[in-house]
């Protein structure tokens, strides 16, 4: 299946979309942004290396896009931050009350159900996205709408492939950061709370005396 921007290829199950794909892109070479999807999978990989594997049902999907296709202004370092909140942009727009979370997990209130992660290899940037559509257990949340995974990813697609800046999206982006004052962040290995954190223009905070970036 192809969206204008994406070429979309659906799995029943696989281990992982990112490895998945990263080994498709190593055996096929990179000639096209490529989206590589599933209904379940059984190793799937979170930040810091932590798995991400839901049930099925949820959504999973991965894809790798060049650098070129990407806005000029943007931080290559924040890009997880960009590909979270298109998404979280489209949510919105179907009445979810879904916010993100410095840097890349998506909460409704204070209940984690998802996230992204973001890995660059030479000029190719590959991200990962598991969202729960669905109930796993009382530890995440689940998405509070009703909305079809092919539906959630042409929209996707369509609206990265608008471009939109850097400076656009980071402007709303920014409004929402409050949220994320609540709560911990990984950093260093360690749980940090973020009350007195501040986000740079760039999508890095400044916690503790450091200059911290979102790219896992």
């Amino acid at each position: 299946m192809y969206t204008s921007l994406m070429k979309i290829i659906k799995l029943n199950e696989v281990d992982s979309t990112h490895t998945y794909l990263k080994n498709y892109i190593k055996e096929n070479s990179y000639t096209e942004a490529i989206c590589i999807t599933s209904d379940y999978q059984s190793s799937g990989i979170g930040s810091r290396g932590n798995s991400w594997t839901g049930t099925k049902g949820n959504l999973f999907f991965s894809f790798v896009i060049s650098k070129d296709d990407l806005p000029s202004d943007l931080p290559i370092q924040s890009a997880s931050i960009y590909f979270s909140y298109i998404l979280k942009d489209i949510l919105s727009e179907n009445k979810s009350k879904v916010w993100l979370k410095w840097p890349n997990d998506f909460y409704i209130n204070d209940k984690k159900i998802g996230g992204t992660i973001t890995t660059i290899s030479n000029d190719l940037i590959f991200c990962g996205i598991g969202l729960n559509l669905l109930c796993v257990n009382n530890d995440y949340g689940h998405l509070d709408i009703n909305i079809k995974s092919n539906n959630i990813l042409k929209s996707y697609f369509d609206k990265l492939e608008l471009k939109y800046s850097w400076k656009q999206i980071f402007k709303y982006f920014k409004i929402e950061f409050q949220n994320s004052q609540k709560f911990q962040a990984t950093i260093d290995g360690e749980k940090t709370s973020l009350k007195n954190a501040r986000l740079n223009d760039d999508g890095s905070i400044q916690v503790n005396n450091k200059k911290v970036f979102s790219l896992r």
